[in-house]
């Protein structure tokens, strides 16, 4: 994909002048569902697909993007003057957010860039192909203009802020961080109340990771997320007039079972109980992990799958009838919707020599139950986002 990338920027471009190349991956998260902004855990890992792009600087203050994967949007143009999100630009908002995220921070972005961006990640499809976006234009601008100050961890908060204050979505720091500082055959179990992370060996020898799309688009900002977001932040501050935490993943779910009275609205007990009780699941299977147990490791994917199902209300028919095939499925360990929800993906832990009758299986009673087929990628742990 790169180099013919590359050929095709010099086509619609033009020759001449230093054209460098980037890969920024996607990301799946294997447990931690709607933490990252309550304070807890996540336990995401890198994919080995996602966004490829190329780049030339320019001499004046215009930007011009170009994506293969919406090339009937054509050159979209901006320039640094008027950063100003706008619908139409789709997913030029990504880019021109992060690159507003950096002046915001106080660095002097002097002059514009030729960029054209190509993905192998499903859009809409949970697997962060936005943060993905985002972190190939961070690494782009922080080599471009070199602020070598800047660290990977600087440049996810950078994409996160680009994503809150830009775009309008209100995700946490998972889906940059797990981009930007991602290990190959690991995941990263992050806490995201201070970003102290570990690395956690993910070699699997015999079970792979499939992740099953639901060809539901999800469109995060019209969903309700953000909804999910402020109901947790309701829980919460009714509980600081009884307590003293200071994020909902402080409380075990024992405390959490002695002060949920304190929450007003019975929704966002619901909402809070899932919180609490996915950030011990997370501490639980990273454990389950370093002690080799997948079995118990599946068995809380499929906890988390339901909690986020009845607690949080995020998955629908189209997750729940793959996530419900799966754990018929005698080859599965676990199984669970990954991503914000609303449509997108579900992770699965299947035997090796399962993974045929596995995606024969599911992707017939998905179509059965649904009406259009499901899409399956078997997946590896890739490295973050680097210039390629």
């Amino acid at each position: 994909m790169k180099e013919q990338l590359l050929k095709e920027f010099a086509e619609l471009f033009g020759d001449g002048g230093e054209i460098l190349s980037y890969f920024s991956p996607g990301r799946v998260n294997l447990i931690g569902g709607h933490t990252d902004y309550t304070g807890g855990h996540v336990f995401p890992c890198a994919l080995t697909i996602g966004t490829y792009a190329a780049v030339r600087e320019r001499h004046d203050r215009k930007l011009r993007f170009y994506s293969k994967n919406v090339s009937n949007m054509g050159i979209v143009e901006s320039d640094l003057d008027h950063l100003v999100f706008t619908p139409s630009s789709g997913f030029a908002n990504y880019l021109c957010g992060v690159i507003w995220s950096f002046t915001k921070k106080g660095y002097t972005i002097s002059h514009g860039m030729d960029l054209m961006v190509a993905g192998n990640v499903p859009s809409g499809a949970g697997l962060s192909s936005s943060a993905s976006l985002e972190m190939v234009m961070c690494l782009i601008l922080k080599e471009m203009y070199h602020f070598s100050d800047l660290s990977l961890s600087d440049l996810a908060l950078i994409a996160q802020s680009a994503e809150n204050s830009y775009c309008g979505i209100h995700c946490g720091i998972m889906d940059p961080f797990a981009i930007a500082m991602a290990k190959q055959d690991h995941a990263i179990f992050l806490d995201t109340s201070n970003l102290s992370y570990e690395y956690a060996p993910l070699h699997l020898a015999n079970e792979k990771l499939i992740i099953a799309h639901s060809n539901k688009k999800r469109h995060i900002s019209d969903s309700k997320y953000n909804e999910r977001r402020r109901e947790c932040d309701m829980a919460l501050a009714n509980l600081q007039k009884l307590t003293t935490i200071s994020s909902l993943a402080e409380l075990t779910m024992d405390a959490f079972e002695m002060v949920k009275s304190a929450i007003q609205n019975p929704i966002c007990v619901k909402r809070a109980r899932h919180a609490v009780s996915e950030n011990q699941r997370t501490i639980q299977a990273v454990e389950a992990l370093k002690a080799h147990n997948l079995v118990r490791f599946g068995q809380l994917m499929n906890e988390s799958h339901l909690s986020l199902r009845e607690d949080y209300e995020v998955t629908g028919p189209e997750l729940d009838t793959l996530a419900e095939a799966a754990w018929e499925h005698p080859g599965v360990l676990g199984a669970r919707m990954t991503g914000a929800g609303f449509g997108g993906c579900t992770v699965n832990l299947v035997k090796n020599t399962e993974v045929d009758s596995f995606i024969e299986q599911v992707g017939a009673k998905y179509k059965k139950a649904i009406g259009y087929a499901a899409d399956f990628y078997v997946v590896t742990p890739g490295s973050g986002v680097c210039r390629c």
